[in-house]
């Protein structure tokens, strides 16, 4: 599939190696952790949400147990109420479709529109696991090779704590 490939590419340009596991699609952290793949990447939430007036879009990236209040989390970034974003806005601005929403996606995002709300947690990690931009298989790589890609993309990058 096209928007799978574009990730193996850019992650082979930047000489990140990882494992990728392929299964059925799913939908949820809670399929995910049905299908019982032995993966040494920490699962996460990708979560894409719009501002008040729909001007400005955040992907936020937690550990996959954690519930985020949008509430809380629009203090803490100082924006107006969070909501989550609509399919379409998902499809213009990072080329994914519900259900495989991953930080992949920023290689999509030619005008860095969306800024990436990272819980800091995260970032004690030796591995973390994203789809690539497909929902039929799950790629992990070392968290320092995840902020090498994310340096990449060039999109506005802000630690929050959730």
């Amino acid at each position: 599939m096209e928007k799978e490939k574009k990730v193996y590419e850019v992650l082979e340009a930047l000489k990140i190696s990882y494992l990728k596991y392929e299964h059925i699609p799913i939908y949820t952290i809670e399929e995910a952790n049905q299908l019982n793949l032995d993966m040494q990447g920490q699962h996460c939430k990708n979560l894409f949400v719009r501002d008040k007036k729909g001007e400005k879009h955040y992907l936020v990236i937690i550990e996959e147990s954690k519930k985020v209040d949008l509430k809380s989390l629009s203090k803490q970034i100082e924006s107006t109420n969070l909501s989550f974003a609509s399919e379409e806005r998902l499809l213009r601005y990072l080329g994914l479709t519900p259900g495989a929403v991953s930080p992949f996606g920023l290689v999509n995002d030619m005008e860095k529109h969306v800024e990436v709300l990272l819980d800091s947690d995260l970032t004690d990690l030796k591995h973390i696991s994203f789809h690539p931009n497909v929902n039929t298989a799950t790629i992990t790589l070392r968290f320092e090779d995840f902020k090498k890609f994310l340096n990449w993309c060039g999109n506005e990058l802000r630690l929050i704590q959730v």
